[in-house]
């Protein structure tokens, strides 16, 4: 057997953690809640669409709104 296979045998990958503080955890118990979005089939894209768009305009026309030039 050679050394490249002995190390194959050895090698086990665990799930990633995003940001190495326990947040995978945490991702999977929101997703066992009960109010998880977890079938996006029924979600009509042009719905979605125009309910951002509406979003934007509201941010746009708040006082505050800036936009970053891009010189």
């Amino acid at each position: 057997m050679s050394l490249f296979q002995s190390l194959f045998h050895h090698i086990s990958f665990t799930q990633p953690d995003p940001l190495g503080d326990g947040l995978r955890e945490e991702i999977v118990a929101e997703q066992q809640e009960p109010e998880a979005i977890t079938d996006l089939s029924d979600i009509d894209g042009q719905e979605l669409s125009e309910f951002w768009s509406d979003v934007e305009k509201d941010v746009e026309n708040d006082p505050t709104w800036f936009h970053l030039s891009e010189d």
